[in-house]
């Protein structure tokens, strides 16, 4: 299934890198199941990328443009603050659903999960290209089904059911 709405991804641009390459490779290849418009294909930064106003001013209209977002959890992204955290924040205050991919292969929030969306309305998912598949074709749907109070509840998961659908 294409996911037409454009996915915008978080990430530790200097650790977790590999992750988002192999979700790129994954959505080049004819020979995987796996699409996704990212966001960040949208446009191209130009030399001024060093600029923080101008990056974040960049990524702001990527994320207006975007209908959820994944984020890559890796070991250090709990730590990072200029970007990645910021991200994160524009995401919770624009109400867009959040995926978060944990790099570690849990199937839920735990210690590595950044302060800023710990026990917030994310899906926890583990970085496998089934679960992030289930998570972009279902997750969005299902957080806009959530009333107010719902979203208040806290972090989300698939339970084993759903990844025994998912062979996983």
């Amino acid at each position: 299934m294409a996911y037409s709405d454009p996915t915008y991804v978080i990430f530790d641009g200097d650790e977790d890198a590999w992750a988002y390459r192999f979700m790129k490779g994954w959505n080049a290849s004819e020979n995987v199941s796996f699409e996704f418009a990212n966001a960040h294909d949208l446009d191209n930064m130009t030399s001024r990328a060093q600029d923080e106003d101008y990056v974040k001013r960049n990524l702001r209209n990527r994320m207006n443009g975007s209908s959820q977002v994944l984020v890559l959890i890796g070991e250090k992204t709990k730590n990072l603050f200029r970007f990645v955290r910021w991200e994160m924040e524009l995401a919770l205050d624009l109400g867009l659903p959040i995926i978060a991919a944990n790099l570690n292969g849990s199937r839920q929030q735990d210690v590595s999960c950044p302060p800023i969306i710990r026990d917030k309305c994310v899906v926890h998912v583990p970085f496998k290209m089934k679960a992030i598949k289930h998570a972009l074709a279902n997750w969005p749907s299902e957080f806009h089904r959530l009333s107010n109070a719902q979203r208040g509840d806290g972090a989300r998961s698939y339970g084993e059911s759903t990844y025994r659908d998912l062979g996983l």
